[in-house]
C-alpha cells in the first residue's frame, strides 16, 4: 500500500517563500562548509526553487502581456514607471488630451 503525501509536502511555496529559500540555500552553499552529500542536497532543491521561480515569472509575464493588449490584441509596448512617475506622465496626458479636444481613445 502506498504513503499519502501530508499537504504540506505537496502545497506549492509561493512565489515569496521559493525566493526566501533560494536566498537562504544560497547563503548556506557559499558560507558554510558543508560535506558533498548535503552539499548536493540543497543544490538540487535550489535547481528545483529557481525552476519554480522562472516558471512563475513566466506565468506572471504572460498575464501582463494580455492585460496591455489593445482592442484589437495587439500587444501594446507601455514603459515602466513608478507611482511618482506615473503621476506626472497622467498630468502630461491630461494636458494633451485638454488641447487636443479629446480622450486618448
Amino acid at each position: 500500500m502506498a504513503k499519502k503525501k501530508s499537504a504540506a509536502r505537496t502545497r506549492e511555496p509561493t512565489f515569496e517563500e521559493a525566493m526566501a529559500r533560494l536566498e537562504e540555500i544560497v547563503r548556506e552553499l557559499e558560507e558554510a562548509e558543508l560535506p558533498l552529500e548535503k552539499s548536493l542536497k540543497i543544490f538540487e532543491e535550489g535547481v528545483r526553487l529557481s525552476r519554480l521561480l522562472n516558471s512563475k515569472l513566466n506565468e506572471a509575464e504572460g498575464k501582463v502581456e494580455i492585460l496591455l493588449q489593445d482592442e484589437e490584441g495587439k500587444k501594446v509596448a507601455r514603459p515602466f514607471s513608478t507611482g511618482e512617475e506615473a503621476s506626472s506622465e497622467e498630468g502630461d496626458e491630461e494636458e494633451e488630451e485638454s488641447e487636443q479636444g479629446g480622450l486618448p481613445f
